[in-house]
């Protein structure tokens, strides 16, 4: 399956490219447009006087063969990569079917605990005229 993959691919790409040429050589409305510039004359010269028409279904033919490549190798990649579960994928699926669940913790009580409470930092910010004073710790020994 991986090797339809890269060929749709490569099938894609050359469409691609084949489609951004045409659009380009094809001539421009009004003497204007990217066609003029990249030899919009050489257009007349290759396909003859009525290549408008000719490229322009080239030019149909292109889009619509890039949208059926487009979903084609959507498609083959969606199967491709559903179907190839790798072995770690497996052996979890395995497991999980084969242990029965754990029994869920038993609920924390919202009683409050007995450890002792860190001294709270104040909220208040001194005003600018009295100097700061540094706040000293409850629980270091007096000097």
């Amino acid at each position: 399956m991986n090797y339809i993959a890269g060929i749709l691919t490569v099938f894609l790409v050359i469409d691609c490219l084949i489609l951004i040429l045409l659009v380009l050589v094809q001539l421009p409305k009004k003497d204007a447009g990217a066609g003029l510039a990249f030899g919009g004359g050489a257009a007349d010269a290759l396909f003859g006087a009525g290549s408008g028409n000719a490229l322009t279904k080239i030019t149909k033919w292109a889009t619509g063969i890039l949208f059926v490549l487009a979903l084609a190798l959507g498609y083959v990649e969606e199967n491709l990569h559903s179907s190839n579960t790798s072995a770690f994928e497996k052996a979890l699926q395995q497991q999980q079917s084969q242990s029965p669940m754990a029994p869920s913790p038993a609920p924390q009580s919202t009683a409050p605990s007995t450890a002792p409470a860190t001294p709270a930092i104040p909220l208040t910010v001194p005003s600018s005229s009295t100097p700061a004073t540094p706040v000293t710790s409850t629980n270091s020994p007096a000097k």
